[in-house]
């Protein structure tokens, strides 16, 4: 078993094992930077900007927003109330999907308002779906868990049980075979909500031990690198860094103590010529080729390279508005099918972890558009 195993052994029968897959020490001013990165995604009030997560994510960390809090859950319910209730006729796209309205549903129990409904048997049928997906990304994998462990703890179908229990134990089973080296669960932005899922765990054992021990080890070593930038991944962290997970939300404490944010402080830059980087885009597919240098400013997002492309070239390209950003749906003129995305690669094959709006290329880095199968 070795040292450490015989360690997590040690601990398992002190009942703390189920407890080593929480993060209990971690540095508050890295805690309240990442909440500072929230508050102006809170004045985004558009139907296509809005994001249960972030509102979720705060409620269950130790960080508020005040009154930004109340007035973005009244936006929330506003849209989603109004998307809900529209003619089943209108446009389908405007509707929320089955993530979005559920994140939304645990965005009113984190204000402790409950929706009552029997619909166990129907959501076990379709979280079975993503289980039977071999390839299903992690975080899906985790949202998937963290239903299962919300149904089986909240004892709202007795029936559905056993079948909660299997399907949970496949899901922390695949979760742990998908650990990198490195020790995050899938990659880096997985990760907190693959933590989320195994902190609930009521199968403690030595292997999820260690897992979780390298995993925390990896996430805090990212935390440090300032890798989460993006407003859902945000959200997703933050829980995880107050010792909760989405499976809190049963028993939501809606009067937990929670410290107020200040938005962020910037120091006046001095008046520079901005530097600027060389960065090549690249399109690959059966149809069309194209390899164009575009100019941008350090720091800027593959978003603003596509969009220079576009102004400069025959680059053309089309998104779809997502809770984690804008997706690439078209590049020239060339929509992604069914079971078709455009993939993100660094050259020569290196996929990149990040979306548009929030990649940021080096200079001379070249950067290609794919369209793959899945």
């Amino acid at each position: 078993m070795g040292c450490l195993g015989a360690l997590l052994f040690l601990l398992g029968g002190l009942g703390a094992l189920a407890q080593i897959c929480e993060i209990t020490e971690v540095d508050s001013t890295l805690v309240e930077r990442l909440g500072q990165r929230l508050l102006p995604w809170m004045d985004r009030l558009s139907p296509e900007q809005l994001n249960p997560s972030i509102y979720v994510g705060l409620r269950l960390s130790s960080l508020q927003a005040g009154a930004k809090e109340a007035h973005y859950l009244h936006s929330l319910k506003l849209s989603y109330q109004q998307s809900l209730l529209s003619n089943d006729n209108s446009d389908s796209e405007a509707k929320p999907s089955m993530g979005q309205l559920a994140l939304y549903l645990l965005a009113l129990r984190a204000n402790c308002e409950f929706v009552r409904g029997r619909k166990g048997d129907s959501l076990v049928s379709q979280l079975k779906r993503f289980l039977e997906d071999e390839k299903g990304a992690i975080d899906t994998l985790a949202m998937a868990g963290l239903a299962f462990s919300c149904l089986k703890l909240s004892n709202l179908n007795r029936n559905l049980r056993n079948r909660s229990t299997v399907a949970l134990g496949r899901v922390q089973e695949k979760i742990l075979k998908a650990q990198t080296p490195e020790g995050h669960f899938g990659n880096v932005y997985s990760t907190p909500l693959a933590l989320q899922l195994l902190m609930a765990s009521l199968r403690p054992t030595v292997e999820l031990g260690t897992a979780c021990l390298k995993a925390k080890a990896a996430l805090l070593a990212s935390l440090q690198h300032k890798a989460f930038q993006n407003p859902l991944m945000i959200s997703q962290l933050l829980p995880i860094l107050n010792q909760k997970s989405y499976v809190d939300l049963i028993s939501p404490d809606c009067e937990a103590p929670r410290v107020l944010l200040e938005p962020a402080t910037e120091t006046p830059s001095q008046t520079q010529v901005p530097e600027f980087i060389h960065v090549t885009l690249k399109v690959s597919s059966t149809f069309l080729s194209y390899r164009h240098s575009v100019s941008v400013p350090v720091s800027s997002s593959l978003e603003d390279v596509l969009k220079k492309a576009q102004e400069h070239s025959r680059f053309t390209y089309g998104t779809q508005a997502s809770l984690s950003g804008p997706y690439l749906t078209s590049v020239m003129g060339n929509k992604a099918g069914e079971r078709e995305f455009w993939q993100l690669l660094r050259a020569p094959d290196t996929p990149l972890l990040q979306g548009i709006a929030d990649y940021r290329p080096r200079d001379g880095e070249t950067i290609e558009l794919r369209l793959v199968g899945w």
